[in-house]
């Protein structure tokens, strides 16, 4: 099973960028397989629609659809910035929205965060679900936000706390163990059709799960 572990910033010294790695770390210990990558591994300009129509999508972000393509799974680290999505985030969510097939569509998705601030960055996180439903991703209900971040690693880059540390150990289990279901167990699997660019030979309704 490979999982996607994307951080939403590539910042030097970031707190986003070292709960990643942690994430990717524990993915590892539970038997599946993690790469982990930082936005800053696909610079992308601005969106632009008359750009997307005359050069086509640029090749970071082709590189990142296909990462995204790859794997059974996404977890997305994002800090957040005046209590909302990063502007380089939602800007990579809008050019890989433009590939066909559209590569969240159905993707098991866990987000976490982590930030300076005594809520962590999850108010970005409510604000970040919002383009991936949008787009078809089953994000997980539960979501980590680590408060107080820039005190919470120790010089290992462990969490200090223990019980945080047994929340996200227990968060992304239980991620991974329904990542595997829809994966291993098709009689399992409920999707959700609201993006309404998709295309499916199944029925569709507003809001209406088959």
């Amino acid at each position: 099973m490979r999982v996607l572990v994307l951080s939403g910033s590539s910042r030097t010294g970031s707190v986003n960028a070292r709960l990643a790695a942690l994430v990717a770390a524990q993915v590892g210990r539970a038997a599946a397989v993690a790469e982990a990558v930082t936005l800053g591994d696909f610079p992308m300009p601005p969106y632009d629609g008359d750009a997307e129509a005359g050069e086509g999508l640029p090749k970071t972000a082709l590189d990142l659809c296909r990462r995204i393509e790859d794997a059974q799974a996404l977890i997305i680290a994002s800090p957040e910035y005046n209590a909302s999505v990063p502007g380089v985030l939602k800007n990579a969510i809008d050019w890989v929205s433009r590939y066909s097939p559209q590569p969240f569509k159905d993707k098991q998705t866990l987000l976490v965060s982590a930030s300076p601030s005594m809520v962590g960055g999850n108010r970005g996180l409510w604000a970040l679900r919002v383009p991936l439903e949008h787009l078809g991703a089953r994000v997980y209900p539960d979501m980590f936000s680590l408060a107080n971040a820039h005190h919470a690693f120790t010089e290992e880059s462990a969490l200090a706390d223990r019980e945080l540390d047994e929340r996200l150990n227990a968060t992304i289990g239980s991620f991974l163990d329904l990542v595997e279901a829809d994966t291993r167990y098709l009689c399992l699997q409920h999707r959700w059709y609201e993006f309404l660019g998709d295309r499916t030979d199944a029925p569709v309704t507003s809001r209406a799960q088959d």
